[in-house]
């Protein structure tokens, strides 16, 4: 495997997203700041040495006595800088951890050693990743092996990318341009070309590209592995259903049998297929077969993908009401419990 494009090396990286200037803002306050008590506390050690050094050994230096006001001078300047430093990370982390809810999603998986990615329409790259400028992306991001890292250095955003869980970043591109993209956590003997690129372009550009793609949709591929798998035998309402009803479930709030309540997120979907027996809704039997080994990160994705299509029918109750009122739901009389994973009814939501 050979990188897709020569790495440009520079003092500082171009600055290219809507959080770089922030960024860099925060990075050189910072430094000055360091500066500021490096500098004179590194001189004043340097003359200190030379001026006070010991003559002879019966050198005895006069008893000082301490100084409460310059004691409380230098702890007070030192923690007004910090607490700047603190609020003003803190309101910058936040920032990039909370993406705008109309952001563009992309699914990435880290794999050893490229980077695979999808688009809402079912395009994929690989190593490659193209984006519209001025307009929020966000990166909904799984590793199928060892903990990766996406680090966009021109976008000033770095995220790592876990096995077994959902992690997130966004950016909002600022200039069209072609931008590397690096794994930066060591992931192997090849993790130095595990590098990508990101393209920005102009929107009509970015919709022409996409529309140049006509394959299925992530939707349609969750729809088609949801019957395939036969989870609809489970999982929808109806006189078969061993499962919690999966129509409106994304977002809600979950009545676990342990006594819990939690909201139902992506991670939660996703752990739910893999370990359905972690966390069984009230009212159901863990019957659920795990899917560890049978499904992909991409099919996964495809589930969830399309679970977010599925609403709840007029009238019928939500989820997070049932919660609330800390409703059991009773599941409807049951066949025997299935004992084939992949024949077996059930792949999304645990049977629980």
């Amino acid at each position: 495997m050979q990188p897709n494009a020569p790495i440009k090396f520079g003092f500082w990286p171009e600055q290219a997203s809507t959080f770089a200037f922030e960024v860099d803002l925060l990075f050189g306050f910072l430094m000055a700041v360091t500066l500021l008590f490096c500098i004179p506390i590194t001189a004043a050690i340097i003359y200190f040495a030379v001026r006070y050094k010991r003559k002879s050994e019966n050198d005895r230096p006069p008893h000082i006595e301490a100084s409460k006001t310059l004691e409380i001078v230098w702890s007070v300047i030192p923690l007004f800088f910090v607490v700047i430093m603190f609020f003003w990370g803190a309101q910058l982390f936040f920032e990039q951890r909370t993406p705008p809810p109309d952001a563009l999603q992309v699914d990435v998986t880290g794999k050893k050693w490229m980077w695979k990615f999808q688009h809402k329409n079912g395009r994929r790259e690989i190593n490659r990743l193209h984006v519209p400028v001025n307009q929020p992306v966000k990166l909904r991001m799984a590793s199928e092996d060892v903990i990766h890292d996406v680090f966009i250095p021109a976008f000033r955003v770095k995220q790592d990318v876990l096995p077994g869980r959902y992690t997130m970043e966004w950016f909002e591109a600022t200039k069209p341009g072609t931008y590397d993209l690096f794994c930066n956590q060591y992931c192997g003997t090849m993790h130095s070309y595990m590098v990508g690129t990101v393209v920005v372009m102009e929107q009509a550009d970015y919709q022409n590209w996409l529309a140049g793609f006509t394959g299925e949709t992530p939707e349609k591929s969750g729809e088609n592995l949801f019957n395939k798998y036969a989870c609809n035998t489970c999982h929808m309402a109806g006189s078969g259903q061993r499962g919690p009803d999966l129509a409106g479930l994304l977002g809600s709030k979950v009545a676990l049998k342990d006594g819990n309540v939690i909201t139902a997120d992506e991670n939660y979907i996703r752990e739910s297929i893999l370990n359905p027996q972690g966390k069984v809704v009230a009212g159901f039997d863990p019957v659920m077969p795990s899917f560890q080994g049978v499904l992909n990160e991409d099919q996964i994705n495809h589930l969830i993908a399309y679970l977010k299509t599925l609403k709840p029918a007029a009238g019928a109750a939500s989820h997070a009401a049932a919660a609330a009122g800390g409703i059991q739901i009773t599941p409807a009389a049951s066949a025997p419990a299935p004992t084939d994973a992949v024949t077996s009814p059930t792949a999304t939501q645990g049977a629980h």
